[in-house]
This record gives structure tokens, sequence and C-alpha cells, in this order.
């Protein structure tokens, strides 16, 4: 099931309903007279003189679902609306540069943030008031939203000099928090940054539960609490670094705990968004796609830290949830699935113990009981059960009645009426979940994730890019808006670690011209770092320029990474100077706020380390896949592989690589070259040396 357009009997569609965006579809039947973000309505607000009501969402966003029945289809709000202000809806995920700037004023107007986001904006685009959900009547100190609508309006008629100047101040605040630059003379960036945010960490980790945020015990965490991956990518990086213990056992203390609370879709497999309690045992139950690439990112990282397989396999189940109810038929991912079904949050994930035992029997339903702690009171609303791993055998292993049961569980589970999905297609999306394909199969060495990370690529490149550059968003047939930073920076580190994977060189090619289009576009010649989207673009009040790594990495941080890796790769100096200037040009907030930038921190870790260039050298595929695996099998977050083959001349490879030049198999048997700073040590032929050298970091 996915989201389409909500129909209504005997009503006529606003402008929304030649959008493609489901969120968009979902509202293109209300009474509000909708625009979507464009020339059409951003000119009429400018002819008539008239505000701009600026609603921002997403399709599987529960409070913007009740925002939309309590007051977008009610005529009288509706007729107010229309009356007195140009209406605008905006899908999130399809203009995340409108969705930054707008929060960020919203948080500087009110001090808060979040979905559904609700700005008024002079016809020069510039908040001069915000907030997110409003509540038809007044309610827990919010004011009812046609009352607010009626202050708008006064305010706009009656002082309008007052809106045009806070609207200004506010526009000029936002232009300030964007100016990043390098500072002249500054200091050498030291692992002072990767030790400050570690001591961070430390202060804001939740000791008996796992996970992070501000503290409300020496214990405990405050709720709703997220799994905040670049977190733990950082730790595992961190540790790797300086072998701290307790940023090890940080890592795998949130990770038992995810995986074994309700967070986790303990049939389906797959994360939902956050929990709701310190325990993670009740969650907010939709799933996105950029949690889940993530999330399997770093069990697969930690596996490889551990060795525990309990790590691999919730990596490999999320995985195959993505491929089995997230894949577009010609390869590409689905964004998100939504919370709701039935219009009750939940209703198709929990279960109570008459459920469980008429698909079960009686004596395997009470063993999946005791298991997945379901109860008669249940520990969800009318008394269900969001299911969680209560009495964990010996290292979370499953013995047969537990898989038996879960199967039949998940069959019946699929009969209820599913959640639904919103099935576009989003560029940087999509390259978070190949990389985390492209690695499990480097991890895991199962095929099928190697087969789901090309046919996506694949689908990206075919469908999603034009001679000029990317696009974003494809769904139905149609590929539209211009691809952001994010986009570029996301499907670069993809096509990297899918040749990683691969060995095929397309991708490594495919990867540097991307990266070259995307210094072309986005790179700030003036002040060094990425902007988020390409000059021409400038309609918005100001330019941004952000590292904030927030669920999702700003672009910022990911490129960085890329920059230094294709430097390790191609020995070319301007491209690791260029991370560097990422780095000096978000200094201050890296000192300031390191925790906010978790993912920008494991950049600068792989810049603060000498990276290690692997050169596989073989005669025939086949014969280095047994090297191949045992250097996957160690986490080395400071490694670029490349591939020397014969064939690989012909696609111009030593070119863009020098650092294969002349590495050649000795005596026809695979070997590998491991440099330094383009040093390379005495070749290794010997499968057992190989592994002698890896496992004790000699290299």
């Amino acid at each position: 099931m996915t989201h389409g357009t909500a129909k209504a009997e005997g009503k006529n569609p606003n402008a929304l309903i030649t959008e493609k965006s489901p969120y968009l579809l979902q509202h293109a039947y209300n009474p509000v007279h909708w625009y979507p973000w464009g020339k059409e309505a951003l000119t009429r607000a400018r002819e008539e003189d008239k505000p701009i009501f600026l609603s921002i969402g997403y399709s599987t966003c529960h409070w913007c679902h009740v925002m939309a029945r309590e007051s977008f289809e009610d005529p009288r709000i509706a007729e107010i609306l229309n009356t007195n202000f140009i209406c605008i809806k905006v899908d999130r995920e399809e203009r995340p540069e409108l969705d930054s700037l707008y929060m960020k004023a919203v948080q500087m107007l009110a001090g808060t943030g979040g979905w559904p986001l609700s700005v008024f904006l002079t016809p020069e685009l510039k908040p001069f008031y915000g907030g997110t959900y409003f509540p038809p009547e007044p309610r827990h100190g919010l004011p009812a939203f046609k009352d607010l609508l009626h202050t708008i309006i006064n305010f706009w008629h009656d002082k309008r000099e007052r809106v045009e100047h806070d609207s200004e101040e506010v526009a000029e605040l936002l232009r300030r928090s964007y100016q990043h630059k390098s500072p002249a003379g500054a200091e050498e960036l030291s692992a002072d940054l990767l030790a400050n945010a570690y001591e961070q960490l430390i202060l804001q980790f939740d000791t008996r539960y796992g996970g992070f945020g501000a503290k409300v015990a020496a214990w405990s965490v405050k709720t709703p609490k997220f799994p905040l991956p670049s977190y733990l990518s950082f730790l595992l990086r961190y540790y790797h670094r300086t072998k701290e213990a307790f940023a090890l056992n940080m890592v795998t203390k949130t990770l038992y705990g995810m995986a074994q609370g309700g967070i986790f879709d303990q049939l389906g497999g797959g994360f939902h968004r956050y929990s709701t309690d310190t325990r993670w045992l009740v969650p907010h139950f939709e799933k996105m796609l950029y949690d889940n690439a993530f999330l399997a990112r770093v069990y697969l990282e930690a596996y490889q830290v551990t060795g525990t397989l309990f790590f691999a396999r919730i990596a490999s189940e999320t995985l195959d949830w993505v491929m089995r109810e997230m894949r577009d038929s010609e390869g590409g991912f689905y964004a998100a699935v939504d919370a709701d079904s039935e219009g009750i949050e939940g209703a198709f994930y929990v279960w109570d113990p008459t459920e469980i035992q008429a698909v079960l029997g009686e004596t395997q339903g009470e063993a999946l009981c005791r298991y997945f702690g379901v109860t008669p009171h249940g520990n969800f609303e009318r008394k269900k059960s969001v299911l969680y791993i209560a009495e964990p055998p010996d290292e979370v292993a499953e013995d047969d009645t537990i898989r038996a049961g879960k199967i039949k569980l998940l069959e019946a589970r699929n009969k209820r009426i599913r959640p639904a999905t919103d099935d576009k297609i989003i560029t940087s999306w999509n390259g978070f979940m190949i990389s985390a394909c492209a690695i499990a199969y480097q991890v895991l060495h199962e095929p099928r994730f190697l087969d789901a990370a090309t046919a996506a690529a694949r689908f990206i490149l075919q469908r999603l890019r034009r001679d000029d550059g990317l696009l974003r968003r494809y769904r139905d047939g149609e590929a539209s808006i211009h691809g952001t930073l994010e986009d570029y920076a996301a499907l670069i580190a993809a096509l990297l670690d899918l040749y990683e994977a691969s060995f095929e060189p397309q991708w490594l090619h495919e990867a540097l011209r991307l990266n070259d289009r995307m210094l072309e576009l986005f790179w700030d010649k003036a002040d060094g770092a990425f902007f988020f989207n390409p000059a021409r673009e400038s309609e918005l009040p100001t330019s941004i320029k952000e590292a904030y790594d927030g669920p999702i990495p700003s672009g910022n941080s990911i490129a960085a990474q890329n920059l230094l890796r294709l430097a390790a790769l191609t020995g070319t100096k301007d491209l690791e100077n260029r991370a560097k200037e990422i780095f000096c040009a978000f200094r201050t907030v890296l000192e300031e706020s390191p925790l906010e930038h978790a993912q920008m921190l494991c950049a600068l870790e792989f810049y603060l380390s000498t990276p290690t260039q692997i050169v596989l050298a073989t005669e025939h595929r086949e014969a280095v896949q047994p090297f191949a695996t045992e250097l996957n099998r160690h986490f080395l977050p400071h490694r670029v592989v490349v591939y020397a083959h014969p064939e690989v001349t012909e696609l111009e490879i030593p070119a863009l690589v020098p650092l294969i030049k002349d590495k050649i198999p000795i005596h026809g048997q695979p070997t590998v070259y491991i440099c330094e700073n383009y040093t390379c040590k005495r070749p290794i032929t010997e499968l057992e040396e190989l592994r002698r050298v890896v496992s004790h970091d000699t290299y």
C-alpha cells in the first residue's frame, strides 16, 4: 500500500493535484487553495501583496496528519487562509533546503521546531512568525489555529512596518548563522576536538539502557530517545584510535538495547523512528530508509570490531526488510513507511496473547509470548503489546521454536491492513542504502546485498541524472527537482563503497565525475566548504552553508570524507586541502557543539590519521576474493582499496589511481600491496600473512 491522493466526494482538487509527492497529494483535496513551492505561488504573493503561509511536513508524519484533519480539512479555516494568504505546501523530503532554512527560523522565533512546520513569510520570503502544530482550539499553551490566523492578519494590515522590521531581523540572523569560513592563521586541527566530543558523549550516555540525551538522572536520559547512529560511528572510530574501552562499551550496550527493544521490528526487521521511553520499548512506529541504512552500517561495523554474530544478524534482518518491502521493481529504494494503519499508530505491529495463540496454538504461543513480553495487560495502548526480547537466551540466539514462531506470526501480520509506504525515491537516501548494502556484502559475503546495491546505483544513474547534474526525486515515472549537496555527496560515497565491494571500475569513474561536478556547482570559492544548493538557485533570503549532522548527516560532512578517500586513492593533494578547508570553515561550531557535528568528526578523525592504501593485484578476479574477505573482516576505517588487473588498463584506472601502476601479481599469485603515503611495504602473497598483518595492526 502506498500513499495516494486523498480524494473526497464532491470536492475539487487544488494545485497540488499535479504533484508527485505522496505528502502533497494527501492535501490535494483540502479546501485550502494550496500551491506547491514555485514561481506561480511566489509571483502571486508579490503581486497581491499577501503574506505566505508555508506548511512543511512529510507523508509519514503523525502530527501532520492530525493538523490536516483538524484544520486543513475545515472549510471555515480554509476560507480564512484562502482569503488572506498565499498557501504553500512543501514536502520536506523533496526540498530539504527549505526545511533547513525555515526550521532554523522557527527555532529562532519560537524556541522549538518540528513537523508540521508552520511559517508565515513576507512576499520576499522572509519569515516573521512560526511554530509547529497548532490545534483547532486552545490547548497545552498553544493558541487555536484560527485565532492565530486572525492575529497574523491584523498584524499584517495594522503593524506592517513592525512585520517588515522583524522579518528583516530574522533574515539577517539567518544570514549570519550560515556564514562559515576559515579564519586567517587558524591553528592546526588536532585530536582535542575528538576527545572533547568523547567526553561529552560520556556525560550524555544512558548507563542503564544505552543511548544518549540530556540527563534527567545519573542513570537515564530524557525521552524521546533517538538511535543517533552518527554518535555510534564516531565512538567506533574513537575506540579504534585510542582503545578507550568505554567508547566501545557505549556502542555495544546501545546496539544490544535497541535490537532487543520494541524500536526494532522483531518480526519483520528494520528500525522504527525513535523510542518514546528510555528502555527502547515503545517506538514511534514510522520507518525511514535513511535510519535503517545508517543503523545497518553501524551494526556491521560493530560486528567487525567485536565479532559478535548478533550484530551481524540484526544488520542482515534490517537490510532484508528493506529489500523485501522498500524496493521499486527497477531497484530504487522507497523513502518511508507510515506509523499509522487504520488511523491508529502502531496497529499493524502490536499483539495480545489471544492473537498470538490463535496463530501458533497454546504451547508455542505461550513460548513466544514469554520471549516477546506479551501479557494480558500489555505495554501499549488498548492492552496490546509491542514485541521486544523479554527473556533473551545466551547471546540472544533464537532456538527453533522461536524462529518458526516468528515466521508464522509475520505471515499472519502480513494479512493485516498495512501502513502506507511513501514510494518516492530520493537520490541521497538511496545513496545511504547503497552504501549499507555494499558494505554488508563486503562484511557478510551475501551476494544479494551486492545485487541490491548495484541495481539501485544503476537506477539512480539512469533515472535521476541529466546532462547538467543529478535530480533529487523520482516517482511515478517522473524525475524532478535539482539535486542538493546531500544528493551528490551521498551518491559519491555510495559509488566508492560499491567500487570497493565489486571492484567494477565504472563505479570509481562515476564517483570521480560526480565529485568534479559537485565541486563546480556547490563549492564556496570565497570562504571554502560547500553550499547546500547551487548558486543559481537564489530565490531564498540567504545562501545555506551547513554542517549540522542530524538524523541525516550534512552534505559537508559526507563530502569531506569523500574528498579524503578520493585524495588517498588518487594522490590529489587539492582534494585533501578542500577537506581541510571544510573542517576549518566549521571549526568554531565543532568546538562549541561537537555532538551536533558527529559525522563531521568522523571525517576529521580520518583526516588526522594516516590513510592506508591497499592494492589487490591479480590475474583472475576470483582468486583475490579470499584476500578481500580477510580485509573486510576487520574494522579499518582509514583504508582505501583499489583493484589492479590487466583489464583496468583499458579503462584508464592507472591514470586515475597512479598507485596501482606497476602493482602486479607476483609469480602469478594474488598479491596484496599495503601502502602509506604511497610508499608500499613488502608485497603479501600468502593469506595467512595478510591475516597476521591486519590482525596486529602492523600495517
